[in-house]
């Protein structure tokens, strides 16, 4: 009889102990449970402020910066640095553009190269478009034969300009996003052109390169920089040619020594 009793002691006591056992298991399982759940929301908290962060950030850096104004001028908006100067490489790519990109890469300095159609013919001359575009720079269009725009019909300048869009848009996946006149000369039909086609019209503030006295880098490169022309927003004019790929890294560095910061295209506004 006592040792029924005993045993049936002995048998509740062990029921009891692991009814407690398994309840402060499943307590402390709910507790990780919902300390891993916690840890979950916090970590998606994180990250989605995170994200908004990114997003607003990356609408700021949208925002455009700059505009050109009536006179080609890079003025800035808002409080945006005045201090700057802007690289424009007219008639690309022709032999030279690709190795004024890759000077201007290294040197990490922004530019538009203007393009014309008729060197935009063969797979090279495509291939070579393609490569500066990958590299960063924007892409300007400067009408497909170069022409002067007020010797066309409305309908001849609406071929020069539409035709380079086409082509630029088949080779990169994009249009233009800049337009300048061969010799600077605007009409205003292929200014309402440009603009609907959703680029910014500019010419420039100076440029030098296709006078025969700087048609040598140390020359051009002196007076790119020392001209005094150069001022707070300056749009510089060059071309595609032997002694201009030569003078770039002389003129990139000469900009910067004198506290000019070299516009990146992509901060200066769009038509709306």
């Amino acid at each position: 009889m006592l040792i029924c009793l005993s045993s049936i002691l002995i048998s509740g006591c062990a029921s009891s102990e692991q009814t407690n056992s398994e309840s402060e298991q499943t307590e402390s399982t709910k507790s990780a449970s919902s300390g891993q759940e916690q840890t979950k929301e916090n970590a998606q908290e994180e990250n989605d402020d995170q994200q908004e962060a990114e997003e607003k950030q990356e609408e700021e850096q949208q925002e455009p910066q700059y505009k050109v104004s009536e006179v080609s001028s890079i003025v800035p908006i808002d409080d945006a640095n005045s201090q700057v100067a802007l690289l424009t490489f007219d008639d690309a790519p022709d032999k030279h553009a690709l190795e004024i990109a890759e000077s201007l890469k290294e040197a990490d300095a922004p530019a538009i190269f203007f393009v014309n159609g008729h060197f935009l013919t063969t797979d090279e001359e495509k291939e070579t478009l393609k490569k500066i575009h990958d590299m960063g720079f924007a892409i300007g269009n400067h009408t497909y034969s170069h022409a002067n725009l007020n010797d066309l019909t409305e309908e001849e300048a609406k071929e020069e300009i539409i035709k380079v869009n086409e082509q630029v848009e088949e080779i990169i996946g994009e249009k233009p996003e800049f337009f300048r006149a061969p010799f600077g000369e605007n009409t205003d039909y292929s200014r309402q052109l440009a603009e609907d086609e959703g680029m910014t019209v500019m010419n420039w503030t100076y440029g030098y390169d296709w006078e025969s006295q700087y048609q040598d880098s140390d020359a051009l490169a002196d007076i790119m920089v020392n001209t005094e022309l150069l001022g707070n927003g300056a749009n510089l004019l060059m071309h595609d040619r032997e002694w201009t790929a030569a003078a770039v890294p002389d003129i990139v560095t000469g900009l910067r020594d004198k506290g000019y910061e070299l516009v990146d295209p992509e901060t200066i506004k769009r038509p709306s």
